[in-house]
C-alpha cells in the first residue's frame, strides 16, 4: 500500500487487474503476488509495486505491515506492507497484469456513505457483499478488508450502517 500526499490529500494507489488474470480479473486490488526464495515480506512487496505499476522502491519508506489475511478462494495469506512516498510517484502499468492505476483520496475512502452493499457475481453466484466504491468500481473482499484496516489506523469508525 503506497500512501503520498497530492493536490492537498492523502492518497493511495490501487490497480484495477486485467481480464487476462482470470479469477480476480477486473477487480480493484493493491499491487502485490508471491515471496520469493530469499525476499522479506517487504522485498517482495517493493519488488511487485516494481512490476506492476514501475513503482521505484527506493522512492518510498516502509512503514510496517498491517495485519494477514487469508484468503480462502486463493488458499494465500496476504501480508499487507504499508509504504509512504514523499512525492507523487511516477506511475506506469504493467499491460500484462495492471489494467489501470487509481489515486484514490483516504478522504473519499472514509466518507460517510463511501461503504455499501453491492451485488458481486462469483462463478455464477450474485453475492452481496460490503464494498467501498472507488471511480465506480465496487472495491470488496480482502482488499476491502485492507483498506478498513488502514483507514481505521488513521481514524476511521469505520461506515455508517450498510
Amino acid at each position: 500500500m503506497v500512501l503520498f500526499e497530492h493536490e492537498a490529500a492523502l492518497r493511495l494507489i490501487l490497480t484495477v487487474r486485467t481480464d487476462r488474470l482470470g479469477r480476480h480479473g477486473g477487480q480493484v486490488s493493491l499491487p502485490g503476488g508471491a515471496v520469493d526464495a530469499g525476499e522479506t515480506v517487504e522485498q517482495a512487496a517493493l519488488r511487485e509495486a516494481q512490476e506492476e505499476i514501475g513503482l521505484v522502491p527506493e522512492a518510498v519508506r516502509v512503514l510496517g505491515r498491517l495485519t494477514p489475511v487469508d484468503v480462502a478462494v486463493s488458499g494465500f495469506r496476504l501480508h499487507p506492507v504499508v509504504a509512504v512516498s514523499g512525492v507523487r510517484p511516477a506511475l506506469q502499468p504493467s499491460a500484462l497484469e495492471v489494467a489501470r492505476i487509481l489515486e484514490v483520496a483516504i478522504d473519499e475512502l472514509m466518507a460517510p456513505g463511501a461503504v455499501s452493499r453491492h451485488v458481486i457475481t462469483r462463478k455464477g453466484q450474485a453475492v452481496e457483499a460490503p464494498s467501498f466504491l472507488v471511480e465506480g468500481i465496487p472495491v470488496w473482499g480482502a482488499t476491502a478488508m485492507v483498506l478498513a484496516e488502514l483507514l481505521t489506523l488513521l481514524g476511521w469508525e469505520g461506515p455508517a450502517e450498510i
